[in-house]
């Protein structure tokens, strides 16, 4: 041991030391009585060497007060190995965008970051997995000890209070196409209060052994259930290896980053709204750009004017959607085109028709304050049955309608709405929505169809923490019916929302 031999050469210096003065008392009277000039060079190198000892002496003193160095040594745990949270390569990484440093492997977002209420960007879908500009810091994940897992459980709890001036079909969110037409003589309005949005998500992510990363993303709500109930609802359930999608959750079709920002959950009656069971795979189109190609579950929603006898939808065929995107620091486009093969039976005869439309959607930054951008979204969509991806049409039997002689009608359908984010400063936030949505007037639809709906929204939003969010909302909507009757309807609201995770 170090400290074992600094003492045994302490204990011999000494010795050394003073068998050197002994023998230094005994010559001297000798050396005193004898001039030899050879005896007193002897005695004078002696005296050098007794010097010599003494700093030796005192040097080794020294080092017996220091404590000894310890070496360390590394200690394996074979059984156990460590995880390592790697910090996103820089070259993934834009310029003024913050790093994401929680999950390995997971580039930056290119989208500007912005706010949202209910924060639909989250879940969607990605190329390379990257992380949403609501979140771009991918904060709140946990490593499993022991592998290179990543987990995180999010979500929020919200309060929505709501004043309608006259009676709604919809008493928990702003559907323009549930208004009543004609209104009832009762406008006295109502008063309503629920906690259905509050949503709770799961979301797993880990690179992957073959190239790429894994993300698994579980959500649901409250939304389940008619008005009032509270049955847990599905939202989303998917994974994603690289660039290969499977699962439950937002159709191709749409763009989640253009959803606009309300405390109405519902949203505009013309924007592209849909989650289905799908498989897609992403494509690099250089640097900025990529290309989608998704294969979706079919629905067919077919009418029939008749009621004396009812048609159900049939599909041979899935619905292919085909999506090209660009995004920069500026926001992003994207295009999207959707085929789609209709069908319909009453036990006896049926028909097929084909369906497909296109769409546009987009964001862009107004202002260059490097945060907190104002921010203009917009949609727009057109085609023949295409009703099922629009939110005010979808699921009224819109897609497509049968004569009198069975024979199978694809129905024309589009939306469109536009909406601007301002930021006064880094916690309040307002945002003005306008959208329409039109269904083809037809005389194969019964009278009390939907015709046209159009939809506003005005808010200021006030988020003092980033886990607390307070609103109020002023919404208007409109719902003209085949007949030409129409009816509106305004709503005041009001929101509290607690986020789990920023």
């Amino acid at each position: 041991m170090p400290g074992h031999q600094g003492k045994e050469r302490f204990v011999f210096s000494w010795k050394r030391n003073l068998l050197a003065v002994a023998l230094l008392a005994c010559v001297s009277p000798v050396f005193a009585q004898d001039s030899n000039a050879q005896l007193k060079a002897e005695v004078d190198d002696l005296r050098e060497t007794v010097k010599q000892l003494q700093a030796e002496v005192k040097a080794l003193k020294a080092n017996q007060q220091q404590p000894p160095a310890v070496t360390q040594t590394p200690t394996t745990t074979p059984t156990q190995p460590t995880t390592q949270v790697a910090q996103v390569p820089s070259t993934n990484v834009p310029v003024g965008a913050p790093a994401t440093a929680q999950v390995t492997g997971v580039p930056a977002p290119t989208l500007p970051a912005r706010q949202s209420v209910s924060d639909n960007p989250a879940g969607a879908s990605r190329l390379d997995n990257q992380a949403p500009p609501t979140d771009p810091e991918l904060k709140g994940f946990i490593p499993i000890p022991g592998t290179d897992t990543m987990i995180r459980l999010g979500g929020y709890a919200k309060l929505d209070a709501m004043y309608d001036t006259k009676a709604m079909g919809n008493t928990d969110q702003f559907v323009t196409a549930s208004i009543p037409v004609p209104h009832d003589e009762d406008t006295t309005g109502n008063f309503n209060m629920h906690a259905r949005q509050t949503r709770f998500s799961f979301e797993v992510r880990r690179p992957s052994n073959i190239g790429g990363t894994m993300r698994f993303y579980l959500e649901n709500d409250f939304f389940g259930g008619d008005n009032g109930q509270y049955n847990f609802h599905l939202r989303q359930a998917f994974g994603q290896l690289g660039n290969t999608y499977g699962g439950y959750g937002y159709s191709a079709f749409m763009d989640a980053d253009a959803l606009p920002d309300t405390l109405d959950f519902a949203g505009p009656g013309g924007q592209l709204f849909l989650l289905q069971p799908s498989i897609h795979q992403a494509f690099h189109l250089g640097k900025s750009s990529s290309l989608t190609v998704s294969v979706e579950k079919p629905d067919s929603e077919v009418s029939t004017i008749n009621e004396n006898d009812p048609v159900r939808g049939t599909q041979q065929l899935p619905d292919v959607v085909v999506a090209a995107r660009t995004e920069h620091d500026w926001g992003h486009v994207q295009g999207s085109v959707v085929a789609r093969q209709l069908g319909y039976t009453n036990g006896t005869r049926n028909d097929h028709a084909f369906g497909g439309g296109v769409a546009l959607t987009g964001t862009f930054n107004v202002t260059d304050r490097g945060s907190n951008n104002d921010l203009v979204m917009f949609s727009g969509s057109w085609g023949k049955g295409i009703a099922h991806f629009i939110s005010d049409t979808g699921a009224s039997g819109l897609d497509a309608a049968v004569d009198a002689q069975g024979q199978l009608h694809a129905l024309d359908a589009w939306g469109a709405y536009a909406a601007y984010t301002h930021y006064w400063n880094k916690d309040w936030r307002s945002n003005l929505v306008y959208g329409v949505a039109q269904a083809q007037r037809s005389n194969l639809l019964a009278s009390t169809a939907f015709r046209e709906s159009s939809y506003g929204a005005l808010n200021l939003i006030w988020s003092p923490f980033a886990t607390l969010t307070m609103g109020v909302e002023v919404l208007y909507g409109r719902l003209e019916q085949q007949s030409g009757a129409a009816s509106n309807n305004m709503r005041i609201q009001g929101s509290l929302q607690y986020s789990f995770v920023r």
